[in-house]
């Protein structure tokens, strides 16, 4: 039996709506005084998850929501996005992508797997949808530091012997040419440094597999569309940004 707790009034209603943007547009004479419903912190109510959600929701209406007329007659984002599902890594939060500017993917460890129509549908259904619908402009991908899924790459055995996780392993396995890679350059290396390492190159593999896609290509060949790498390390608060390139070499004569 399901219960259903009347007392919650999670959505929030049009005269709330109404006054915040009045608060936007006119200005509130409180504005700079804090306001306890608005300021709280997740450790205000650690075990309140619909306090959290209330006040996250009136927090971006008086600090991040400006109406946008474009916004309701569709998306045009600049960005497509691949991040990791790590909490702590959102690209909202870490790059301040504002609505409508990105169209994201968060997986395990930031992977892109190669086309293939008879698997991982839903990331192949995304890039075409932001690819051939949406005509994103660009295409980035990051990595960032202690990411749980590179370290469960790169602790795959190596015998190839399965564990205990039902869908971790299997989908990390996207990433094995990245993990070949480092273990090949850097043999010598601590598993922590091969980790940080693999981090990055995890996210190169991304940049190439998301290639085998035929819209990507032909979008790129059209100089339509830009491919970019990135790296965000959040313990030191940096962030690294790179891009896929090509030219053709003049000819030698030989």
């Amino acid at each position: 039996m399901i219960c259903i707790r009347e007392d919650i009034h999670i959505l929030i209603s049009k005269e709330t709506m109404i006054e915040a943007l009045k608060k936007l547009v006119i200005g509130d004479e409180n504005d700079n005084e804090p306001d306890a419903d608005l300021e709280g912190t997740p450790e205000d109510h650690p075990c309140d998850p619909v306090k959290m959600i209330t006040d996250g929701f009136h927090y971006f209406m008086k600090h991040n929501y400006e109406y946008n007329p474009s916004v309701a007659r569709g998306q045009h984002p600049t960005f497509l996005v691949f991040a990791c599902s790590d909490s702590r890594v959102s690209p909202s939060n870490v790059l301040n992508f504002q609505p409508g500017e990105a169209f994201m993917v968060c997986n395990v460890a930031n992977l892109v797997p190669v086309f293939n129509q008879l698997s991982y549908c839903g990331v192949g259904a995304v890039i075409e949808y932001a690819v051939k619908i949406l005509e994103v402009k660009n295409i980035l991908i990051i990595g960032h530091s202690d990411c749980g899924g590179i370290k469960a790459l790169m602790n795959l055995p190596a015998d190839a012997s399965t564990s205990n996780t039902d869908f971790i392993d299997n989908w990390v396995k996207i990433g094995l040419p990245a993990k070949v890679k480092v273990l090949a350059e850097h043999p010598n290396l601590c598993p922590e440094e091969q980790c940080k390492i693999c981090e990055k190159e995890a996210v190169n593999l991304s940049l190439v597999n998301i290639q085998s896609y035929p819209y990507v290509r032909a979008a790129m060949a059209n100089n339509s569309l830009t491919l970019r790498g990135g790296y965000y390390d959040f313990v030191n608060g940096s962030f690294q940004l790179w891009e896929v390139q090509y030219h053709i070499t003049d000819p030698i004569y030989i």
